[in-house]
């Protein structure tokens, strides 16, 4: 999953005996600083704890963390792709075909850790309708997102996985 030291803050212990109120109000405070890393960091012990039982602002929360941590990934991906379509770069095409690809991969695996995370220790908790038809949902979202780069086997079985899950919503 996401760990602290990719984030360059190996010392600091996301888990370290925080109350379920403590990672809630440490996710606001990351989100007002857009360290939405983090914010999904202090997410994962109170989804862990709750599960289903989320509120519907903790949803929410998790929600908007999700959501962000991948946007930039997914904007700077539509960038690149943007400027490769230029002819006065082509020259360039080779380095922006890697660097593209780096940042897929990033996207690729938030998304991953982002519906294992649902389906782990929210969807099988799951006994509240709506709740599941949010989450249902955020899974088809999540694998529409890979979708939108993802190739061959991949892309086939992510399309298919949206599908399933946005119908089972």
């Amino acid at each position: 999953g996401l760990n602290a030291e990719y984030m360059g803050i190996k010392n600091f212990k996301f888990e370290f005996g925080m109350s379920t109120e403590e990672n809630i109000f440490m996710a606001r405070v990351a989100e007002q600083s857009e360290r939405f890393e983090d914010m999904v960091e202090f997410l994962k012990p109170v989804i862990r704890e709750k599960g289903a039982s989320l509120s519907n602002d903790e949803r929410n929360l998790l929600s908007v963390a999700f959501k962000n941590l991948i946007s930039s990934q997914r904007s700077a991906i539509r960038t690149i792709a943007a400027i490769e379509q230029n002819k006065k770069y082509e020259k360039h095409a080779g380095a922006l075909a890697e660097y593209k690809a780096k940042i897929e991969q990033v996207l690729f695996k938030n998304c991953e850790d982002i519906i294992t995370i649902i389906k782990t220790d929210i969807i099988q908790k799951a006994d509240d309708s709506s709740a599941k038809a949010f989450f249902l949902k955020m899974i088809g979202d999540y694998c529409r997102y890979i979708t939108e780069n993802a190739k061959g086997d991949k892309l086939e079985n992510c399309k298919q996985e949206a599908l399933t899950n946005y119908n089972q919503a």
